[in-house]
């Protein structure tokens, strides 16, 4: 399993809390890509429900990652 930036995006909208056949169900849904689905399914499933993406990919980028300052904008 693997995530990209581009890979994980396409989860960016989705209904948070979610479980994995949730989260499955909105990418094949929203036309994600096959390996997002294949890393969802690769998800260890104990029946709790992933609150964020960071719970998926605990490397995920956020606003704080960059140094953007919105304030200039």
């Amino acid at each position: 399993m693997y995530w990209t930036l581009e890979l994980a995006s396409y989860l960016e909208d989705a209904p948070w809390p979610a479980t994995k056949d949730e989260l499955i169900d909105f990418a094949v849904r929203t036309g994600a890509p096959n390996e997002v689905v294949e890393n969802l399914s690769d998800l260890e499933d104990d029946g709790h429900p992933f609150e964020t993406i960071e719970e998926i990919w605990p490397d995920y980028p956020t606003k704080e990652d960059f140094l953007f300052n919105e304030d200039e904008y």
